[in-house]
């Protein structure tokens, strides 16, 4: 007796008992048989787990990293913290914050290029980073490798100085930069930067010799002001916020061309007569493998979006000291083409494009 065994279950045949010669026959066109009604159904089950995947109904099945380019208790790092606690519940899914320091954002930017496009792994960065940090690093890909999936802040970003630092005003630490050429030394957080660009502006206009030292992020800054090996550093509020509520630093000038309401008593660089210095803003989102398939990445600009507008982020947020900002994919690419705008001409008067 001869059978079919599919997906478990066997069909039985009884016509081929009469004679050996037959049933041998009969019994080899069996299996024959069998063979390809089996890898028949393998391959709609293939077929059947790739629509699955296609139309996203098993993402995301594990947790989610966001890259982090600065060290943590950075404002970035706060702020991607922020992010992944939130958006753990609209995502349905654990998001982790991973921290890869260096080169202005390129180390962690790599690490997502070079990793798999599955949108497991994001990275959070500003639009200064594609605007002219790519543009004047020389990076082993392109600002087109990774595409914009959601905007959440738009940085305060000022210069600070120790509490009992003889600059009591921005005047001040000019003054001194003028009257003291290649003395006065300040920190920022890499070179292409807002914070470096803008400050960078305001010196060279001036005719001030000054040394600038890129760090990491603004946990190392703070401890190159505190230790007394730079006069000033370019940092976001929201990383300083505690040690300007706590009078251990204070804060000079924000490049804007408004005061904001935290805190109120730091004039923007419009204010102070330097407007050029206010123009480059930088805004913050998350960025993924260019290769993301299309449903994942509508999967993620549905949750951040919903992360952005949520009452708990926009508290945290505040609390951090940073300005809420929330865009998609359109808001982030327009925010990197302003930033082209105002940016290449800045890094072309400055020597570095």
């Amino acid at each position: 007796m001869c059978g079919i065994t599919i997906l478990g279950y066997t069909i039985y045949s009884v016509k081929a008992e009469t004679l050996f010669f037959r049933d041998h026959i009969f019994c080899e066109e069996v299996k024959d048989m069998e063979s390809k009604i089996n890898i028949s159904f393998l391959v709609i089950g293939i077929i059947f787990l790739s629509i699955s995947f296609s139309y996203g109904e098993i993402y995301p099945e594990k947790t989610i990293k966001i890259l982090c380019p600065f060290t943590p208790g950075s404002s970035t790092d706060l702020i991607s913290r922020l992010i992944a606690e939130i958006s753990s519940k609209h995502l349905n899914r654990s998001v982790v914050v991973i921290n890869k320091p260096g080169a202005a954002g390129s180390v962690a930017a790599a690490d997502v290029i070079n990793s798999p496009p599955d949108g497991y792994k994001l990275v959070k960065l500003t639009n200064v980073f594609f605007a002219t940090i790519v543009k004047i690093q020389n990076f082993p890909f392109k600002g087109d490798d990774l595409i914009p999936i959601a905007n959440f802040v738009e940085y305060k970003l000022g210069i600070i100085v120790k509490d009992n630092s003889p600059f009591k005003t921005f005047s001040d630490l000019l003054d001194y930069g003028k009257n003291n050429p290649g003395r006065m030394r300040w920190s920022h957080p890499g070179r292409g930067t807002t914070l470096h660009l803008n400050f960078l502006l305001i010196l060279r206009r001036l005719g001030i010799d000054a040394i600038d030292i890129p760090y990491k992020g603004t946990p190392e800054q703070l401890s190159a002001l505190l230790g007394g090996h730079v006069d000033a550093s370019a940092v976001p509020y929201g990383a300083v916020k505690h040690l300007v509520k706590a009078g251990k630093i204070r804060c000079l000038i924000f490049f804007s061309d408004r005061r904001f309401a935290d805190p109120s008593d730091v004039p923007s660089t419009v204010e102070l007569g330097f407007p050029e210095a206010s123009k480059y803003i930088s805004v913050g989102g998350l960025f993924a493998h260019k290769n993301t398939p299309e449903n994942i990445k509508d999967i993620l600009i549905d949750a951040f979006k919903k992360t952005c507008e949520d009452p708990e982020f926009k508290k945290g947020l505040e609390k951090i000291g940073e300005e809420p900002r929330c865009g998609g994919p359109d808001f982030l690419k327009d925010a990197i083409k302003r930033g082209e705008e105002v940016g290449i001409p800045i890094i072309k008067e400055l020597g570095l494009y």
